[in-house]
């Protein structure tokens, strides 16, 4: 897994519009928040993404940006966006390449068996491109509460 005080590594992935977007186009000007989530329209994911919309202006205030990342397809993150009324960018990682390099496509249990997915982790990048903080095995409840205090810390 990328640790604090690496380089955070670069990706294009489309975003829920179907733009290649690239991880230095947010960095620089402001820190950003990426949130890796298993699927969405799950629960936990839904709850997840809908806490960092509500706290987009807290976010903002302290100089941050979210950003999340999923394996689903485009077409599924714009309606995930536009049912939950989004405003972050949502960035389709089909392949899981980034996942992978982020060290966050891992077996898991799940219902008991075991598989391949993506492990619910929050990176805080720095605007230098640095990782300041890695929050792994992410529990939905209170994350945004723990992402707030790490970047008002900074």
């Amino acid at each position: 897994m990328v640790k604090e005080g690496e380089r955070a590594p670069d990706f294009s992935l489309p975003d829920d519009r179907g733009a290649v977007r690239r991880l230095a186009e947010f960095t620089g000007e402001k820190k950003v928040v990426l949130f890796f989530y298993p699927r969405a329209e799950t629960p936990g994911c839904t709850k997840e993404a809908t806490a960092f919309r509500d706290a987009a202006a807290r976010l903002k205030k302290l100089g941050a940006i979210a950003v999340g990342v999923s394996p689903d397809p485009v077409q599924k993150l714009a309606r995930f966006r536009e049912r939950h009324g989004l405003n972050m960018t949502l960035l389709s990682d089909a392949g899981k390449e980034a996942a992978r390099t982020y060290g966050v496509y891992k077996e898991k249990k799940m219902y008991g068996k075991t598989v391949m997915g993506v492990e619910r982790t929050t990176f805080i990048i720095g605007k230098d491109g640095l990782v300041e903080k890695v929050f792994p095995k992410v529990k939905v409840a209170g994350h945004i509460d723990e992402v707030l205090g790490a970047l008002a810390r900074r």
